[in-house]
């Protein structure tokens, strides 16, 4: 496992729709983490940016100390 840290991850779709706003944590190493919230608030948006799945439109994702903003899923590690 590694750190997984994110600072103020923004997504925008086309047409200006905010899915997900400013958001950060940080989930240290070997931590059992739990997103929680209404249906439509950005959960499942937020886990697809974190494993590469979707573009993030600002803001930072690293995991093990490196940023993984513009890389593929499978670079992730």
């Amino acid at each position: 496992m590694a750190d997984v840290i994110l600072s103020d991850v923004i997504k925008v779709y086309p047409g200006g729709v905010k899915a997900v706003r400013k958001v950060s944590f940080a989930a240290p190493d070997g931590a059992l983490c739990v997103l929680v919230g209404p249906s439509g608030c950005g959960k499942s948006t937020l886990l697809r940016m974190i494993a590469g799945l979707e573009d993030i439109s600002g803001g930072s994702i690293s995991i093990g100390g490196r940023v993984v903003n513009d890389l593929e899923p499978m670079d992730r590690d």
